[in-house]
């Protein structure tokens, strides 16, 4: 399952902005993580300011490139919000397990490669 929480007009968290998150903690990079997405650096940098001017503190700190290059950290707010999203997407999945799998019964048996 996918959740994608959506608190108004152009104002959502997902697994995309999420996993985002959480690649710019790994690599320290905004440009690097969108990399691995496969993400323009654009489209990292637009998603970064969107989660930013979302939220009542910043998520990302970065600091731009020169002699020793740039990076990125999540601030202590954005790693909050991750932790809070990913416990979202257990909890929710624990709950829903049984309508799910009675779902997935009802799915018709789809032909390998199909």
């Amino acid at each position: 399952m996918r959740f994608r929480i959506v608190f108004g007009e152009g104002r959502m968290v997902g697994p995309g902005k999420a996993e985002l998150l959480e690649r710019i903690a790994a690599t320290g990079s905004i440009a690097a993580a969108g990399r691995e997405m496969g993400m323009s650096y654009k489209r990292a940098w637009e998603l970064v300011g969107t989660l930013n001017a979302m939220f009542r503190d910043p998520l990302v700190e970065s600091t731009r490139g020169g002699p020793g290059g740039g990076g990125a950290v999540l601030t202590d707010n954005g790693r909050m919000v991750l932790s809070l999203y990913r416990a979202f997407e257990r909890e929710a999945v624990e709950a829903g397990k049984s309508r799910l799998d009675a779902l997935c019964d009802l799915l018709r048996d789809v032909p390998q490669g199909k």
